[in-house]
């Protein structure tokens, strides 16, 4: 279900060009690499022509365990996507549990209250619509957004 859902949500934000062009992480087409080459290219271009060229490092090695489970329902509405698709997401996040196995024994499951749930096929998905208008209402160039 998940697979159909993911691209279901791909087409759509594919065809109404929801997804930034400066997004490389989790995008068709785009890597670590194609990130880096941008970055490059545009630091270098403006320090050529005299420009100050500040860079500012966000650390997103923790952004999947911390995002809340709530984010999505209103950016999933901004993006156009249809009601049942936004309530079976924020369903799909609000129902998360997990537990612990070490050599057979077995934790209790928990509920996961906050993150985006890793190694699932719609994880990537969900995480790239949180991250994709992070810099809204600065005046920059944005180039360095890859999930590394």
């Amino acid at each position: 279900m998940e697979q159909v859902l993911r691209e279901s949500i791909l087409k759509h934000l594919e065809e109404r060009k929801v997804i930034r062009n400066s997004q490389h992480g989790f995008t068709k087409g785009k890597s670590c690499l194609t990130n880096l080459i941008a970055f490059y290219d545009e630091i270098t271009g403006s320090v050529d022509m005299g420009k100050a060229v500040d860079v500012i490092y966000l650390d997103f090695s923790k952004a999947f365990d911390t995002a809340s489970n709530s984010f999505p329902a209103s950016k999933l509405k901004k993006y156009g996507l249809d009601e049942w698709t936004i309530r079976w997401i924020e369903s799909w996040l609000d129902r998360q549990a997990q537990r612990v196995v070490i050599n057979g024994s077995m934790s209790s499951w928990q509920l996961v209250s906050r993150g985006v749930p890793q190694g699932l096929v719609l994880g990537p998905v969900v995480f790239s619509i949180f991250m994709n208008d992070l810099d809204d209402g600065m005046n920059c160039t944005r180039i360095e957004r890859s999930m590394l």
